[in-house]
Parts: C-alpha cells; sequence; structure tokens
C-alpha cells in the first residue's frame, strides 16, 4: 500500500489509475483531484527522503 500524498489515504498501488512521478520516486493517488492537486506543486507534497 501506498500513501497518497494529498489527503494521506492508503492507496493499492496494483489497483491506481492515477500516478505521478517527481524526482526518480512514484506517487499513488486515490482520486484524479488528489493527482492534479499534486502536480500543480509537488515539491510542496513530495517527500525528500
Amino acid at each position: 500500500m501506498a500513501v497518497d500524498p494529498i489527503c494521506k489515504m492508503d492507496v493499492d498501488e496494483g489497483d491506481s489509475q492515477w500516478t505521478s512521478s517527481f524526482k526518480g520516486k512514484k506517487y499513488y493517488f486515490c482520486a484524479k483531484r488528489c493527482l492534479e492537486e499534486f502536480e500543480k506543486n509537488p515539491e510542496k507534497y513530495a517527500k525528500t527522503d
């Protein structure tokens, strides 16, 4: 399971139809709305490990 960086919901990587990559990391989203919010400002939501 992944965590949607916008709403913090658990997302099954195998079922999610909304994904985005940022700085080499793949992010999974529960809904198109969360994906769109992330893509407006990925620096704000991306984890920098």
